[in-house]
């Protein structure tokens, strides 16, 4: 049986750091692709490009918005992380705002304060970045039709507790025990540090002034209530399972 790390790289939920650690540990091993629009299933996209990449052990894209695969002699072990979201906008500003990039991002950051930012991207029609971009990204993993946005989140976001690694920001160790508690018995050398790559406003969300939160708050719902739901899932694990104890000194 292959055993793969499949890591959905959410903008500013400390991706690059997950994706440190399996460099790290992996080495020419990790790859990275990214994908366009998600088509109605692009499911089998996801499937070429691990039966493409036999050798390969983690690999890492932003853009999988498709319900995972299942192939046959593979189990992978799916990996997301999860943040407060206003934190998570109020970094994505920050980020964007010194990126070399010509990104429409890049630029309404560039070009705007945080309030300008953030009012900008509301009220673009499609334009999910500020408004419940996590439940969004998830209920893309879901392959239930009929229920709405937030459940499909809901139940793909139970999913990866129960498979791989739903993690945390505000609890990054936790979820790179997860981790360890899962790889290391088909990859015993895996170790990880703490580390923080790629940072932008870590406890950001302390400097939005309390307007902005409140419009934030009222525009990300859904992100709370997936967050909230997140923290009950992994709760309900560590009191089933034991407290998941850290593999790497």
């Amino acid at each position: 049986m292959r055993h793969i790390i499949l890591h959905n790289h959410l903008f500013k939920n400390a991706g690059t750091s997950v994706d440190h650690i399996l460099q790290q540990n992996f080495k020419g091993r990790w790859v990275t692709r990214e994908f366009p629009d998600p088509r109605p299933d692009n499911t089998p996209d996801i499937s070429g490009w691990i039966k493409g990449n036999p050798d390969a052990i983690a690999f890492s894209s932003h853009t999988i918005q498709t319900v995972l695969p299942t192939l046959p002699d593979v189990r992978i072990i799916p990996i997301i992380m999860l943040r407060d979201p206003v934190d998570r906008i109020a970094s994505a500003y920050r980020f964007e705002r010194t990126q070399n990039a010509d990104t429409r991002g890049a630029q309404l950051a560039r070009q705007n304060g945080f309030a300008g930012y953030v009012h900008a991207r509301l009220e673009t029609k499609g334009d999910r970045q500020c408004r419940n971009f996590q439940t969004h990204r998830l209920a893309a993993l879901s392959s239930d039709p009929m229920a709405d946005e937030l459940s499909r989140a809901q139940t793909a976001a139970a999913l990866i507790a129960r498979t791989g690694v739903l993690g945390l920001v505000s609890e990054f160790d936790a979820a790179m025990a997860r981790l360890s508690v899962l790889i290391k018995p088909h990859f015993p050398e895996f170790d990880w540090q703490p580390v923080i790559a790629n940072a932008s406003g870590h406890n950001s969300v302390q400097s939005v002034s309390p307007d902005m939160r409140r419009v934030l708050e009222d525009a990300n719902r859904d992100d709370f209530s997936l967050l909230r739901h997140a923290r009950n899932l992994l709760a309900h694990a560590s009191t089933g399972a034991g407290t998941v104890q850290r593999s790497g000194t």
